[in-house]
């Protein structure tokens, strides 16, 4: 016997008060619709298809079908881009259709048609670029970590170079104007890493995160090349100043700045718009919110030594 004929679950009124709570959220914000409308957000499923394509056709021998022959790799990547490009123009109209939904004169269909196509376009010329960004990165992972045994193991298996792909693919969407969508591609790898990278974060040639776990990059962030960052380390804002009405003032420079050639030892916490100079180390379960010189090492027994100037945080 099914369980569930003898089930008596309410699903009119479960339905009903699901639709009054809708109306309850909508109406305050202006966002009461016609019953029908049409699908007005972008797909995080849809999105995690499309990444998945993109790291096939960057890495088709490695990320791609484990049946594909060299001999047919240029025309997997490019019926894959193809592919992911048709699915991604959908996902970019949806973005400019929320986008400009409370627009005094709307954008035609068409015109926002052309524009998201001009959008995607400029992403797929993009993909060479980002492939060599990538490139740099796997280097730095295989260089920097002496248990990885091939470079092939560290694109495979490092969580770091998970959140990079999606990183350095979120950058562009976000550069390009589609900051919906290149969050959700962002956050598809905080969901699956660990690792939450803003995608408006400007990161550097030669990048690496090593272990990975609990590192948070906010959306100001700068970091230069050849930077290095161990697991839970937080690159964030030390205030959030409100607007006129109250609301957070969105925007504003408020992560730190990290030149070239630093090093970031696990667990470190660096709030506010400071700058860790170039070459410094930066050790593990420091709490930093003061920018230090070029060439610095601060650790916890340097900042309690040096407690009246140093910056020292809250526990």
């Amino acid at each position: 016997m099914n369980d569930s004929s003898q089930a008596h679950w309410n699903l009119d009124h479960i339905v009903s008060g699901l639709r009054d709570a809708r109306v309850d959220w909508r109406g305050p914000r202006g966002r009461l619709r016609e019953s029908g409308g049409d699908r007005e957000f972008p797909s995080q499923q849809s999105l995690r298809a499309i990444v998945l394509q993109l790291c096939g056709a960057l890495f088709p021998m490695r990320l791609g079908p484990i049946d594909l022959r060299s001999e047919v790799e240029d025309f997997y990547v490019g019926h894959t881009i193809g592919s992911a490009l048709d699915a991604l123009l959908h996902q970019v109209c949806l973005e400019l259709h929320h986008m400009g939904r409370n627009q005094t004169e709307p954008e035609s269909d068409e015109s926002m048609r052309a524009r998201a196509a001009q959008i995607v376009r400029q992403f797929g010329a993009a993909l060479p670029q980002v492939r060599r960004a990538l490139d740099l990165d796997v280097t730095a992972a295989y260089q920097g970590d002496p248990a990885a045994h091939s470079v092939d193991e560290v694109l495979l298996c490092y969580p770091g170079v998970s959140a990079m792909i999606h990183h350095r693919l979120a950058s562009v969407l976000y550069k390009l104007g589609v900051p919906m969508l290149a969050r959700i591609v962002a956050e598809i790898a905080h969901a699956d890493t660990g690792i939450d990278i803003h995608p408006g974060a400007t990161i550097g040639k030669s990048f690496f995160i090593d272990h990975g776990t609990g590192v948070v990059i906010g959306e100001t962030a700068i970091i230069g090349d050849r930077v290095r960052l161990y697991q839970m380390v937080t690159l964030g804002a030390k205030r959030f100043p409100p607007g006129e009405n109250g609301e957070l003032k969105k925007g504003l420079p408020r992560h730190p700045i990290i030149e070239d050639d630093v090093v970031i030892y696990s667990g470190a916490t660096i709030l506010g718009r400071v700058t860790i100079g170039r070459g410094s180390v930066i050790g593990g379960n420091v709490w930093l919110t003061r920018s230090v010189p070029a060439e610095s090492n601060v650790t916890q027994a340097s900042l309690v030594n040096n407690m009246p100037n140093c910056g020292l945080g809250g526990a």
